[in-house]
């Protein structure tokens, strides 16, 4: 039953298309959801014989509400027609309304959606402390953020209430009336969500003609989150209210204190859930929804543990990515000093100033192969043959690795994102952006063919959108911009000792 505070009511019986209310299931705050069973003899007979009807209304609300829904009820149609996955709940058709007797439900968009069972909120619910069967769900919620990360969309309100088992069990996300679709390295939403799921960085974020930029660091925090109170039926963060369990977030992401997780969460889960929590979000891009979800199957025992990340950056970046990735004759490379740039790149190719700001850059996401020291400088380089002073206002670009500042906002740390900064910019802020900014392009660009290394490349010079659009490399970038990373790449390999 929904409370009085149902924002659409239907009552049972009423029939939308082929489809026949049942009964109510749950209202949030601009829509609510009917159970509903397909009629006898409709259209082709095909199709399940249950779904779950989201109503979102059109009748009583003002111009300004009626464009909010509309953009939130379009965003939810985008995800459910181009990103179908088993982890995330399938969109089967959709209806208007045409019911001129009742203006409440007159115009109403109504999604047939997959029904699941129950949300894990519900489950959370009804037992005091955690699930037994919390590894599993976190797991298959993160089989879900892989794909959504994967595609370029951030799901923007994940929590427990949009987390549904099926009958069976297994996981559907729901609910992607705040996804958005990244552009660059971030996307546009409303200002809102749920308190206890929106990382610390949002309060810095400034709201703007198109809404509040997001992040798909910020599906990482919610998912931190919700792992902790799958796992344990608490919030990771201490109060009574949701103001003060946000208060306690923002002071821990600004310094405050360590992070300090409730003593109930296993010790295999502690470091999966802090990465999720890590206080400033470029930290937090490090770990990929992708890679999230290997440490979450093997930590639930659902596929083979994968060795710890820092030892397959030792074992990996130097002889498999330079050499698989790259190109390079990684594999004759000595490895016992992780720290000299010799490792990574031939250092007589590099300014000497800048060997250390490029060895952190590049590896500063561990598990993203593509990403190295040797990428970075070859990227330096071709953007700015190493110019830190470089200027070019006619393509708004400064410094040297070229960065636009409106870009540039968006991967400085928390606390230096309210204001666009203004160039100069230092050689040491540009080449840790530049890192984070590659690490982040590589996980969006997983699932095309091609060369990594040149698609990121592409992106970097336009964007991951233009890159997906074309399917590789779009027509403005320039193949001799690309020559001459290949040829700065080559000549940049590691010398053998």
């Amino acid at each position: 039953m929904m409370s009085a505070q149902t924002v659409v009511r239907v009552p049972a019986g009423y029939r939308v298309g082929p489809w026949r209310v049942t009964g109510a299931l749950a209202s949030g705050s601009w829509s609510s959801v009917y159970a509903a069973a397909r009629e006898p003899g409709g259209p082709s007979g095909e199709g399940p014989a249950e779904a779950a009807l989201k109503f979102v209304p059109t009748g009583t609300l003002t111009n300004r509400q009626l464009a909010f829904l509309a953009e939130m009820t379009e965003r939810e149609l985008s995800v459910g027609r181009r990103l179908g996955h088993p982890r995330l709940v399938r969109l089967y058709e959709t209806h208007v309304v045409d019911d001129p007797d009742d203006p409440r439900l007159d115009g109403s968009t109504v999604l047939v959606m997959e029904r699941a069972d129950r949300s894990a909120a519900a489950l959370l619910d009804a037992v005091d402390g955690g699930l037994p069967e919390a590894p599993r769900i976190i797991a298959e919620i993160c089989a879900g953020l892989a794909h959504l990360h994967g595609a370029g969309w951030v799901h923007g309100d994940l929590k427990p209430g949009n987390v549904l088992l099926m009958a069976d069990g297994s996981v559907r996300l729901a609910d992607f009336g705040l996804a958005a679709e990244i552009d660059g390295t971030h996307g546009y939403l409303p200002p809102g969500g749920t308190a206890d799921y929106v990382p610390p960085e949002r309060a810095d974020e400034e709201l703007g003609r198109k809404g509040v930029a997001v992040r798909q660091t910020a599906d990482i925090w919610a998912l931190g989150v919700t792992a902790c109170q799958l796992l344990t039926g608490r919030l990771p963060f201490p109060g009574v209210t949701s103001r003060a369990r946000s208060a306690a977030a923002a002071a821990y992401a600004a310094g405050g204190g360590e992070l300090s997780l409730p003593a109930e969460v296993p010790a295999e889960w502690r470091g999966f859930i802090a990465d999720c929590l890590a206080a400033d979000h470029r930290t937090r891009m490090r770990h990929s929804a992708k890679d999230l979800l290997h440490r979450a199957e093997a930590i639930a025992g659902l596929a083979a543990p994968r060795p710890p990340r820092w030892r397959s950056r030792r074992t990996l970046t130097v002889a498999a990515a330079l050499a698989a990735i790259l190109g390079a004759g990684g594999a004759a490379l000595v490895m016992d000093d992780p720290d000299g740039p010799d490792r990574y790149f031939n250092p007589a190719t590099v300014p000497a100033k800048y060997h250390d700001m490029i060895v952190r850059a590049g590896t500063s996401c561990p598990g993203v192969a593509a990403v190295t020291p040797r990428l970075v400088a070859a990227m330096l380089k071709t953007e700015s043959n190493f110019d830190e002073n470089l200027s070019d206002p006619a393509k708004d670009e400064y410094g040297i690795a070229r960065w636009t500042p409106s870009v540039l906002k968006f991967l400085l740390p928390v606390g230096q994102r309210s204001t666009v900064p203004t160039p100069p910019f230092s050689a040491e802020v540009s080449i840790r952006a530049m890192g984070d900014y590659l690490c982040f392009l590589s996980t969006q660009l997983e699932t095309l063919p091609g060369d990594r290394t040149t698609l990121m490349a592409a992106a970097y010079r336009t964007s991951v959108t233009k890159v997906r659009a074309a399917h590789g490399v779009p027509p403005q970038v320039s193949p001799d911009y690309l020559a001459r990373l290949r040829a700065n790449l080559e000549e940049m390999k590691p010398v053998s000792r």
